[in-house]
């Protein structure tokens, strides 16, 4: 139970760090005509972001959207029991990140780990890389 708390105590001091180190430290956006940032944004609006607002991992992936010009939904999991029940029940596990996929069949891709999502957005929406 102490370590609980202690634990507890270490991210309530160090999260509004990660938050500003996060906001200090997101790259620019790529730069695409509109033709393309049109069709990036219609293909992003097919995903949704599960995530912890203060959790190092899902901080890289909203990095990497950032960078990469997404504007993706992001559904905290951890203050919104809807969404944890959702990543519980159909995604089968309560870890984030996790980037859900709506396919063209109507299923869903539960994807987790940071990098994999980040080489998954990468080689989806990156100018040059094959769709």
């Amino acid at each position: 139970m102490i370590v609980r708390y202690f634990f507890r105590a270490v991210r309530l001091i160090l999260t509004p760090f990660m938050l500003i180190s996060e906001k200090l430290t997101t790259p620019k956006a790529i730069i695409r005509n509109h033709e393309q940032q049109q069709e990036a944004e219609r293909a992003s609006a097919k995903l949704a972001l599960y995530q912890y607002r203060a959790c190092p991992f899902c901080i890289k992936v909203r990095k990497e959207m950032a960078r990469l010009g997404l504007p993706v939904e992001k559904r905290d999991a951890l203050k919104n029991p809807i969404f944890r029940q959702e990543l519980e029940q159909q995604g089968g596990k309560i870890k984030v990140p996790c980037l859900r996929i709506d396919q063209e069949n109507g299923q869903y891709l539960w994807l987790y780990e940071s990098d994999q999502i980040k080489a998954w957005l990468q080689q989806r929406f990156e100018p040059g890389a094959t769709s």
